[in-house]
């Protein structure tokens, strides 16, 4: 792999370890030694004992729980600042807080906007996957600085390309770009959301895919309670038992034992959230998303 000068370093935020040590690796970047813990009062401890002045800063990040993520990653990223970093930027493959991007009770928060402001004033850039853009158009509608969302449908097309021999993508979101990244035909869905977690499904008429795969793709597994339901309606269609796969394994209450109770074949994620069903890898995307900012030059002071 192409490899960039000693002049970077990665640091992991908290649980971000392992993503941390392959992006070193694969940049050809210092692993940065640190220490993250906790005072007894539950205030978060921060000392980086590698030298950060002048150099390039990668923040590691995993946020699955963000609210006990996001003040280490916060006070992480304004240490290695302080310490002289030339550039600190972010690298978190899930990011949260993108759900609540409009008031719709009043006195709701914007918290989506709030969050975003937030870290824009701690850091130079981000890099992420698949955020969950849904009146947002794009991460610039909500973040002050350069952020890239790349997309997973890549991957995923090259997964089902490999395991899957006759797949016909069905869903109501990510699995139209799927579908035609992996020349499969595609099955689109009615959804309905009725609040965070009950929603409708309607299924059109599938009695021409009989002999596919059903392939249900999504950007978040949360409850799975759109998934779980779209596999029921499939199998009462009679089709073959459907392979869910998501990008983000969030997996919230009982969300693979109602996917397993539907009848699901498969359950499959990307691996932007360590979890028992990643099986598609997102690194070699990350990289490519990080050497665009490392290419570009820093702001003026």
């Amino acid at each position: 792999m192409e490899t960039e000068t000693t002049d970077t370093v990665v640091l992991p935020a908290t649980g971000a370890d392992v993503l941390a040590d392959r992006l070193a690796a694969a940049l050809g970047a210092e692993r940065g030694a640190l220490e993250v813990r906790r005072f007894p009062d539950d205030e978060t401890y921060v000392r980086v004992d590698t030298p950060l002045a002048g150099r390039e800063v990668i923040v590691a990040a995993a946020l699955r729980s963000p609210d006990p993520a996001l003040v280490p990653l916060a006070l992480l990223a304004t240490t290695a600042r302080d310490l002289g970093a030339r550039r600190v930027g972010v690298v978190a493959p899930y990011l949260p807080y993108m759900r609540q991007d409009a008031r719709f009770r009043p006195g709701e928060g914007v918290t989506s906007r709030y969050v975003a402001r937030w870290l824009s004033g701690l850091i130079d850039w981000l890099v992420t996957v698949d955020p969950h853009l849904h009146r947002h158009r794009h991460l610039a509608d909500v973040y002050e600085i350069p952020a890239t969302a790349l997309s997973a449908a890549p991957a995923i097309a090259a997964w089902l390309r490999a395991h899957v021999p006759a797949p016909v993508l069905v869903g109501p979101d990510a699995e139209s770009a799927v579908a035609t990244l992996a020349g499969a035909p595609c099955i689109v869905l009615d959804k309905r959301r009725h609040g965070d977690r009950a929603v409708d499904v309607s299924v059109p008429d599938v009695e021409r895919w009989r002999t596919h795969t059903p392939v249900l793709v999504d950007d978040i597994i949360s409850t799975a309670r759109t998934m779980s339901e779209t596999v029921g309606h499939l199998r009462r269609a009679g089709m073959p038992a459907a392979i869910c796969i998501g990008v983000h394994a969030v997996f919230a209450d009982d969300a693979e034992g109602a996917l397993a109770r539907a009848g699901a074949a498969a359950v499959v994620t990307c691996d932007t959230i360590a979890h028992a069903t990643n099986a598609i890898p997102t690194l070699d995307l990350l990289v490519d998303g990080v050497r665009r900012h490392l290419r570009r030059p820093p702001a003026p002071a």
